[in-house]
């Protein structure tokens, strides 16, 4: 029995330096994860979305169900228990109001399995920023600032296109 102890007590001590590595290591997956959600950035080069200049991988307005901006047109991909949507609906629908030519286009993506496997959507909220042309020009996942938001239209709204509210 006496020599029992300092075996359980390793076993222990590994189980524990375990935990805490897997503890670590989950904490640095979720830190990366929360920093990159809601971020835009653009497609691979060479994805379908990145070839629209070619014409075969932009979106019409028979795929959105709506006709597009002037200037941009901002896609949101959404589903029904989607939590961050409804916020992400609030602030795409602001910040389209502040740009002339601008729409909003909120997408079900349940109801839309076609794009969602094209567009290779794996997530909900998507946000899309189309150009004038239907070229997607940027794209995030999850909750976006409004900051971003404006930034990411900043590629595609000409100058002066923007109102004062």
């Amino acid at each position: 029995m006496d020599g029992a102890a300092p075996v359980l007590s390793k076993d222990v001590t590994g189980g524990l330096i375990a935990l805490a590595a897997a503890l670590l290591a989950a904490t640095v997956v979720g830190l990366v994860l929360r920093r990159r959600a809601g971020r835009f950035r653009p497609g691979p080069p060479g994805a379908p979305e990145q070839t629209a200049s070619a014409g075969t991988g932009a979106l019409t307005e028979a795929d959105l169900g709506a006709s597009l901006g002037r200037q941009a047109t901002l896609v949101q991909f959404s589903t029904a228990f989607c939590a961050p949507c409804r916020p992400t609906r609030q602030i795409l629908a602001q910040v389209a109001d502040m740009a002339d030519g601008v729409t909003h286009v909120e997408i079900d993506a349940e109801d839309r399995l076609d794009l969602v496997r094209r567009l290779r959507i794996n997530s909900t909220p998507t946000i899309l920023v189309l150009d004038p042309d239907g070229a997607i020009v940027k794209r995030a996942t999850g909750l976006p600032r409004k900051a971003d938001v404006i930034a990411a239209l900043g590629t595609a709204v000409q100058p002066g296109g923007w109102s004062q509210t």
